[in-house]
């Protein structure tokens, strides 16, 4: 019998990787997503109404990637405390495996402490964190002693996108083009560590990880609930500049890296890299592609965002003159 994958935030940088993954590995996929739902290929679900999730899960097996920023903190608490514990709620009632997704910035990051191990004691610096941390202890005391939730913690995401700006990493793709101004003088952090991990790896280890504890039946109460997955490639915001722009024979002059800890109103960890062992112990492959290779064999990735809009108008002005020259030909046929 066909396994079937339900995907919330099926829409977003990670999500619609995952269901492009699981639709390859012969499972059933179904996305769900909400202000940018495409029915009847993404459905549209609002995580905020229990009736439409519970309709949603009824015939699926769910993966929960829910993700909200800093700059409206109550949507941040609605999407990843509310709606992740409604999901989980609604999901243990039909005996649904729940794998819930969060952040390496659960972790404070101080110099010194990681990597982190998947029992160390969370101490998140900013809302993201402390909201998605607050998401995970919904997910687990709503499924407590059942089995039927794991937790998966993964650090910054890159990968094939819509707009650069879905991604933090691939956004670093416009500073560069930016940078490459007259008089630029951009400033970028060159202090706090990222481990840079595609979407498709993550994709694979879900799914992974989706087999092993679905098949444990039973016996996944034992298993861990919580694990960690990272790339072990580790850089600053301006050290992957400087890897973009060799990609791309840019010069960088017009962009300073900074040394010193960034300041602002959502506080950024220094170092929160993840130990990937608790993967291991279960026999999940945690090998990643390299940042660089990945960027190298994808050189359309590497156009910043005023580019690809200009290729995007030229793509649909060509349309448009293919259209009108069709009904010209028709008109000309039928009047020859």
């Amino acid at each position: 019998m066909t396994k079937i994958a339900l995907v919330t935030g099926a829409t977003g940088l990670l999500g619609r990787q995952v269901i492009q993954a699981f639709d390859r590995a012969g499972w059933r996929a179904v996305g769900t997503g909400f202000s940018r739902a495409k029915p009847p290929s993404i459905l549209k679900v609002d995580l905020e109404d229990q009736s439409a999730i519970e309709a949603a899960l009824d015939e699926t097996k769910a993966i929960q990637a829910a993700h909200k920023c800093d700059a409206d903190p109550d949507g941040t608490r609605a999407l990843n405390i509310a709606a992740a514990r409604r999901v989980a709620q609604a999901a243990r009632a039909r005996s649904i495996l729940l794998i819930y997704i969060s952040t390496d910035y659960v972790f404070s990051g101080k110099p010194g402490e990681a990597p982190y191990a998947t029992n160390a004691t969370p101490n998140p610096p900013n809302l993201y964190g402390q909201t998605k941390l607050a998401g995970e202890k919904a997910v687990l005391e709503e499924c407590e002693n059942t089995g039927l939730a794991v937790v998966l913690r993964v650090p910054v995401l890159y990968g094939h996108t819509e707009t650069n700006a879905e991604s933090a990493v691939n956004v670093l793709v416009d500073a560069v083009w930016k940078a490459q101004e007259k008089d630029a003088q951009i400033s970028m952090d060159d202090w706090s560590l990222r481990y840079p991990t595609n979407t498709e790896d993550v994709s694979r280890v879900l799914i992974d990880i989706a087999r092993k504890y679905s098949e444990a039946d039973e016996a996944r109460v034992a298993m861990p609930k919580v694990l960690h997955f990272s790339a072990e490639q580790k850089f600053t915001k301006y050290q992957m500049c400087q890897t973009f722009a060799e990609i791309l024979g840019l010069p960088l002059e017009g962009m300073v890296g900074k040394s010193e800890a960034p300041s602002g109103s959502a506080a950024r960890p220094y170092d929160t890299h993840l130990s990937t062992k608790a993967l291991e112990d279960l026999g999940i492959e945690t090998r990643t592609m390299k940042f660089e290779d990945w960027w190298y064999a994808v050189p359309a990735m590497m156009v910043s965002s005023a580019q690809a809009d200009h290729v995007a108008q030229e793509e649909r002005n060509e349309g448009v003159q293919a259209v009108e020259l069709d009904i010209s030909l028709e008109q000309s046929i039928e009047h020859g």
